[in-house]
């Protein structure tokens, strides 16, 4: 079982968003997971950070922790491109990326940055192309890619990754065009918030993929404050689906239905957006209570 913390680049300075970080490192989160948007979704006039370069940042200030995105946009980079980033970064961090991914779903700021318009199913036949390519290129073997897509000649990745696998996280709760991916390439598959409602039927879809998901959690301090918090996690982050807000008992029981369903990850934004004292009580009050469950064969 693993907790990873959602940390969105955006209305916050680098400052803020490096203590977060840390103090998930010390409260003994596994893993730090960022977004990767040109601009904020509904939010494009606030500072937006990119995420790879604030991965990169992240990875050379801490020691433990791992670090990831939910979900990278595919399009936005060329495939070579991005193995040789995702090899970069594993190297430097000494084995900590987390490759998640996705085709893209926001088909206004692909348009507005010159990324469309193309239909979902050429955009997951292009992440098919991509996840293909990543693991010619981790290999460090010379190869070619003749695809619909993209076509690569004698192409080479080094350095290779640290990892003997990256794990690949695939992100969404599409049956058509999201789940066939997940089968076929990913080791994780990512159930956001939106789609935690049809978890069930979409978990068969997954292959031998594990499965996460992410959750918008408000841990009040205490029972008197409880009302206060439930009511702000909400307001925030309602839109969202998969709110889980209550006191540190309630949080545990919630999460720890999912864990006996089979989920083995949580990636979790918090309401108050990380302050530390509440990263720390998380992980000494609520995760103790989520136990792991044995893996079914």
């Amino acid at each position: 079982m693993w907790f990873g913390l959602y940390l969105p680049q955006l209305r916050m300075s680098w400052d803020r968003i490096l203590e977060r970080a840390l103090a998930a490192e010390a409260a003994g989160f596994d893993s730090v997971w960022l977004m990767d948007h040109l601009a904020a979704p509904m939010a494009p006039e606030v500072d937006t950070f990119e995420g790879w370069t604030i991965a990169t940042a992240l990875a050379a200030r801490t020691e433990r922790i791992r670090i990831g995105h939910l979900v990278l946009c595919d399009p936005f980079r060329h495939p070579a491109l991005l193995a040789k980033m995702a090899a970069t970064l594993d190297v430097v961090s000494d084995g900590r990326l987390e490759l998640g991914i996705g085709w893209g779903s926001v088909p206004d700021e692909l348009a507005r940055y010159g990324f469309g318009p193309e239909p979902p199913a050429v955009r997951a036949a292009k992440l098919r192309e991509t996840l293909q390519i990543l693991d010619a290129m981790f290999s460090g073997e010379e190869f070619d890619h003749a695809g619909e897509h993209f076509t690569l000649v004698g192409a080479r990745g080094r350095p290779v990754p640290v990892q003997s696998r990256i794990p690949v996280h695939v992100g969404g709760g599409g049956a058509r065009f999201t789940m066939p991916l997940v089968r076929e390439f990913a080791d994780w598959w990512n159930c956001p918030g939106y789609a935690l409602d049809r978890i069930a039927e979409l978990r068969p879809l997954a292959g031998t993929a594990r499965v996460s998901t992410q959750h918008p959690i408000g841990l009040a301090p205490s029972a008197r404050e409880r009302d206060d918090v439930v009511a702000t996690a909400h307001r925030r982050f309602g839109a969202w689906g998969g709110v889980i807000a209550g006191t540190a008992e309630e949080v545990a029981a919630a999460l720890a239905a999912e864990a006996a369903a089979g989920v083995e990850g949580f990636v979790l934004q918090f309401s108050d957006f990380g302050e530390p004292a509440t990263l720390e009580r998380f992980m000494r009050e609520v995760a103790p209570a989520v136990p792991v469950q044995p893996r079914s064969r």
